[in-house]
């Protein structure tokens, strides 16, 4: 029976205390071997934790308070503390148990994402017949059937019907994904509605979901910096314990006039309370809790160290198409100087025989407001200028204002037009033969989250910089309703790339935000890259960070998050510290027995790992009343 290691640090606690309680009642009634059953205790308990000490003392030349509680346990021992020595080895291994299950527990997402991630598909052939495969064995083109209330496989697309997707394993949010033929799907989500064929696009390795697994994986291996250097002072301070301990059997005996039992038992006191089981254990599980938090809710931190860092932050950039705004254009104006009705039927019409992100803009806003469908019109893309068509002898036109040299416009509809276009906007024209009959006005919007998150960091004293390859106009207008510090528009990707690393001389810890191919090298050169996971392939293999959301909330949960991470480990590393010199001062004056000691430092271990799994609990963020649809402008002249 395999069984995990928390059970099993469980199991040899229990033991451990069973053994002890045992000799206490044995020696309580006088029985002469009770010492055997406190040994047991010992052993029981102490024997893994003593072992790995051992090993990596061996192996690394790494001394480590794992040999500084088996040798106190021992010194117990010798000098007939049968008891201390088991009760020693009981709350250490009770600490330990805590710890691994601290570890299991911080660890729990990515077992959970390893368990939904499917083994096997469905392979469909030509004559519709389906086979049962290894996943691993599929290739990229295949098709596969994916049954109702299935794990998807491995991603792809959608070949064939429509369904509802529990997309909770990749992005958090909890509500189901609509997703038609063409749509992208994700191995590891889950099809709620009716079964659907689907196109392999990557192989097994290269999936999404594969990519999740070893980036949660990855950072919860990577130490923070803190946790790192603890690792390195525990070594050092291993060996100086281990040199104060005879000079504090011996120079009390010789000097003081302590007795020599005395002595060898105040020495084994300062072994167990000098030992720096708090100190070692103040960052680690506390980050890994921080990491899996962050997981839980789509953030994907590739180390312990990007997410310790982000506490720190002075500087934030952002790239703006798909960052800070929605990456795609919606009609904010549209002003219809004739009759309404005709032009906008004609334009939905037009606009229906083009896939431009314009077109598809104007139809999502006008498509419900049409009633003549115009359904045989043929449209003429004419290349620079725009589209047009003839109905019923007369010649429509739509595109740009240079598409009908002849046409004129009176000095008010200028002046509207000229407002439009200083203030970011596409405008794009519709014209009746020569005659102007509509004007619309396109902008790609912030996100609703976006006024939020970048007033927030501004509040907490961090610098926010707009960089995009976009025309100045439209930077300014979205940096503008954003209330951004700094703007940088028209940048290429080596001059993204200056620019963050003159922000990160400057600043030191700044980061840089983008989606993009043209925002690799940015994200590379930040001291924190973070990346939106509906983003570019190359774009999430250089951030240190990842939204899975493209929720820039989770950017601002991320460094609550860290700040958090921060005051925890600062607390822990105080207290322990702070038990440790109180234990120690306490021994040398003779106010503290060893059970005492053993409780003293063994109950701050457990309190420090209690203090770190509150990085569990999920970050509240206090949300403004944010606008979730941009206000329609539409004027009407006849």
């Amino acid at each position: 029976m395999n069984i995990s290691k928390d059970k099993k640090a469980i199991l040899a606690t229990v033991a451990c205390f069973i053994f002890m309680i045992a000799g206490l009642i044995l020696e309580k009634f006088g029985v002469s071997f009770y010492f055997i059953s406190f040994l047991l205790a010992i052993l029981f308990g102490g024997f893994k934790q003593t072992k790995e000490g051992l090993i990596d003392t061996i192996t690394n030349k790494h001394m480590n308070v794992d040999l500084l509680m088996a040798l106190a346990a021992i010194g117990a021992c010798i000098i007939g503390n049968w008891f201390e020595g088991a009760m020693l080895t009981f709350i250490f291994c009770l600490s330990g148990a805590l710890e691994e299950y601290t570890t299991n527990k911080s660890k729990k997402e990515i077992a959970s994402l390893m368990n939904l991630q499917p083994e096997t598909a469905y392979l469909l052939d030509s004559t519709g017949k389906t086979t049962e495969v290894p996943v691993k064995k599929l290739q990229i083109g295949d098709t596969l059937l994916v049954p109702k209330g299935a794990s998807i496989p491995i991603d792809g697309t959608l070949a064939s019907g429509s369904s509802a997707i529990d997309e909770a394993a990749i992005t958090g949010e909890s509500i189901p994904v609509e997703k038609k033929a063409e749509d992208p799907l994700f191995g590891g989500t889950i099809n709620l509605g009716e079964a659907f064929t689907m196109t392999v696009t990557k192989n097994s390795e290269d999936t999404l979901f594969a990519k999740i697994i070893r980036l949660v994986d990855e950072a919860q291996n990577t130490p923070s910096q803190t946790a790192s250097f603890i690792e390195k002072l525990e070594n050092s301070y291993v060996k100086v314990v281990l040199i104060a301990i005879p000079l504090m059997i011996l120079i009390p005996y010789f000097f003081l006039g302590w007795s020599w039992n005395e002595s060898f038992y105040r020495g084994m006191v300062l072994l167990v309370v000098a030992s720096p089981c708090a100190l070692v254990a103040s960052a680690t599980p506390a980050t890994l809790a921080a990491i899996s938090n962050g997981a839980r809710n789509g953030v994907l931190f590739k180390g312990g160290v990007y997410l310790e860092n982000l506490a720190g932050l002075k500087a934030i950039a952002f790239d703006k198409t798909g960052t800070l705004t929605k990456g795609k254009p919606i009609v904010t104006d549209a002003v219809f100087l004739k009759d309404k009705q005709q032009a906008l039927d004609i334009l939905v019409a037009m606009e229906r025989q083009s896939t431009h992100p314009l077109a598809q803009a104007v139809i999502a806003r006008f498509e419900d407001e049409s009633v003549t469908h115009y359904e045989q019109l043929e449209v003429k893309n004419v290349v620079g200028f725009g589209m047009e068509t003839t109905i019923e002898e007369t010649k429509w036109r739509l595109g740009k204002i240079t598409f009908n040299d002849s046409s004129s416009i009176d000095p008010a509809t200028h002046d509207q037009i000229d407002q439009l276009q200083k203030d970011g906007k596409t405008v794009i024209y519709l014209f009746e033969d020569q005659t102007i009959v509509a004007y619309l006005g396109l902008l790609d919007i912030p996100k609703p989250e976006a006024k939020q998150v970048i007033d927030y960091f501004k509040q907490a004293g961090i610098r926010t910089t707009m960089i995009t390859g976009d025309q100045e106009k439209t930077a300014l207008a979205v940096a503008n309703e954003l209330a951004i510090d700094e703007v940088h528009a028209n940048c290429l990707p080596e001059e993204k790339t200056v620019l963050i690393k003159q922000q990160k001389e400057r600043y030191t810890i700044n980061a840089m935000v983008g989606d993009g191919i043209n925002d690799a090298p940015a994200l590379a050169n930040a001291a924190i890259g973070v990346a939106m996971g509906d983003g570019t392939d190359i774009a999430m293999d250089v951030a240190d960070v990842v939204l899975m959301q493209n929720d820039l909330e989770k950017l601002q949960m991320s460094h609550l998050l860290s700040k958090k991470l921060k005051r925890i480990v600062t607390q822990n590393i105080l207290f322990s510290a702070s038990v440790i010199l109180i234990l120690i001062l306490s021994n040398f004056f003779q106010i503290i027995n060893l059970p005492l000691g053993v409780i003293g430092h063994e109950g701050s271990t457990i309190l420090v790992i209690l203090n770190g799994l509150r990085l569990l609990k999920t970050i509240p963020i206090q949300k403004e009343a944010v606008q979730k649809d941009y206000p329609f402008q539409t004027t009407k002249f006849v």
